[in-house]
């Protein structure tokens, strides 16, 4: 037992040395500049985590992904956008508006407020999202907004309030290591609402945040029961074998409206629960600027990091939808 526990808490300090590094300012400059040799480097490693580089190229692989049983959520990585340049901004925005023009549409997208105009103004950042909730609404699809670091989640739900009372399809993501979770969630909570509900995947101190262990997978299950006790639409979010193990026990499993998991982080698992007849969906991203997803992504599960070093060495390109 105590190999194991120090097993544990070995990979959980690895979790969260990949995600200091995938919020490392001096690696993203890096990593966006001209000629980068990070992107080149790293690049066959993300294409197992990366669903494609293009909007076509993204299609098509939700159209296969569908044709297995799967709904999917989606996220453009912008190739290196200023947060702060209205021209990039709206060229984020429209992107999703095409995006949901396309067929197959995602019946979700999913996105952090920042690619829509949040450093700029809470204003620009309503908007923005007003006009792909709506165009979302008319294709029968939905906007589960992504969340910042927790100097952040204020701002984010000061959008959200206002969008979730004039668009039923905005729906809102919740990090349960932190601390104020909890009364965010009570506050939160309608019958019908979308809730996606995840660990949390930003670096925080002690005093804003539990880190990962068995605290934080008590507070997530705890989370998980109220929501779908209160009538919500949750989202569970994970790639914790432990957590859903865990949750099956509770029975929440047949209570949530679905079970979602990062694309590429564990494909075996997420098919195991499809065979069991349960609803899952895959969060994927598709673009060019993918450093924050792919260190993320091997953060959920660090021994994966061995399997990136081999696609490398390999240069695989074929590692798209493997284990689905």
């Amino acid at each position: 037992m105590t190999d194991e526990l120090s097993q544990r808490a070995l990979l959980e300090s690895a979790a969260e040395g990949l995600r200091k590094l995938a919020t490392d300012t001096r690696c993203r400059v890096a990593f966006a500049a001209p000629g980068s040799v990070l992107q080149d480097i790293l690049s066959p490693a993300a294409r197992r985590y990366v669903l494609a580089p293009d909007r076509d190229g993204f299609l098509e692989q939700v159209g296969k992904l569908r044709a297995r049983g799967y709904l999917v959520a989606a996220e453009c990585a912008a190739p290196h956008q200023n947060a702060d340049d209205p021209a990039q901004i709206e060229q984020v925005v429209a992107e999703y508006l095409s995006l949901l023009e396309a067929e197959p549409a995602p019946d979700r997208l999913g996105f952090e407020l920042s690619q829509v105009g949040l450093a700029r103004s809470s204003r620009l950042a309503v908007e923005n999202t007003g006009r792909i909730a709506a165009a979302a609404a008319r294709h029968g699809s939905e906007v589960v907004l992504s969340m910042e670091r927790a100097p952040g989640v204020d701002a984010v739900l000061a959008v959200y309030r206002p969008l979730s009372d004039r668009y039923a399809n905005v729906g809102i993501t919740l990090q349960a290591h932190l601390h104020r979770t909890e009364h965010d969630a009570a506050t939160l909570a309608r019958p019908g609402r979308t809730i996606r509900l995840v660990k949390g995947a930003f670096p925080e101190p002690p005093h804003i945040a539990l880190p990962r262990g068995p605290a934080l997978d008590d507070r997530f299950l705890d989370l998980a029961q109220s929501l779908v006790d209160g009538g919500v639409r949750l989202s569970l979010a994970t790639q914790d074998p432990v957590v859903l193990a865990a949750a099956r026990e509770r029975g929440l499993l047949e209570r949530v409206t679905e079970i979602e998991m990062l694309h590429g982080v564990r494909p075996e698992l997420l098919r195991h629960y499809r065979e069991s007849g349960l609803v899952c969906r895959i969060h994927a991203t598709y673009g060019t600027n993918w450093w924050l997803y792919l260190l993320q992504r091997l953060a959920e599960h660090p021994p994966m990091v061995l399997r990136a070093l081999a696609d490398i060495g390999s240069g695989r390109t074929d590692t798209v939808g493997i284990g689905y």
